[in-house]
């Protein structure tokens, strides 16, 4: 029995299989620390309204000026030119994603240090006076450094910081949203400076906010 390569792909659709890219996943995740979050999170969830007032997933993120270029739609043989200067601008993010309400805080900076991480702790128990956050990251260094942990004490009846299980990015819910940004704002687009770029990030966040 032969199948023509229009039959095959309708018998595979009628499978209910559909033709997809393979995704990513970190070798050195560990299945069993991922579930166990899983469990906590779930719980969390509940306690939402009641102990807690905010979930936020929290995650920094560089929007470069060089990986600005995706696949696109165009008649053959006028493939679509995008200039550059040959220069690596960017916009380096440190960010929340609140999980009920779809907020997005977010600060560009210059540099991701224990500084800059502090100064956004800073902000966002001033954004949110007198909630309860649990704050959901990574294990990056600067989130376990010793200049913000007089402030985490300071404030333990405001913030908790929950830490997901290494190598998880795939549990962080902001990944998402950075994804979105990129894919939104510079991809296949020309910026003549960084300016420019810092605009288009803020006003896409800006918009998010507006229809969380």
């Amino acid at each position: 029995m032969h199948y023509s390569d229009r039959g095959t792909r309708t018998l595979l659709e009628c499978l209910n299989l559909s033709f997809t890219k393979p995704t990513y996943t970190l070798a050195k995740a560990d299945p069993a620390k991922q579930a166990a979050f899983k469990q906590a999170f779930e719980i969390l969830k509940k306690l939402l309204n009641e102990e807690i007032d905010r979930i936020l997933f929290q995650d920094e993120s560089m929007i470069r000026y060089y990986q600005a270029l995706s696949r696109t739609w165009f008649p053959k043989g006028q493939q679509k030119i995008i200039p550059t200067y040959g220069k690596h601008w960017g916009a380096k993010l440190i960010g929340t994603l609140d999980y009920a309400t779809g907020e997005v805080f977010c600060v560009q900076e210059e540099h991701y240090t224990a500084v800059e991480f502090l100064s956004f702790l800073e902000k966002v128990v001033a954004t949110y006076k007198g909630e309860h956050i649990v704050m959901i990251l990574d294990n990056a260094r600067i989130h376990h450094a010793k200049l913000i942990q007089p402030f985490l004490e300071q404030h333990k009846a405001f913030l908790t910081l929950m830490y997901l299980p290494p190598y998880s990015p795939n549990l962080n819910m902001i990944e998402e949203l950075w994804g979105w940004l990129k894919s939104a704002v510079i991809n296949n687009v020309f910026f003549d400076s960084v300016q420019k770029i810092r605009k288009a990030v803020h006003g896409f966040i800006c918009h998010i906010n507006k229809k969380p």
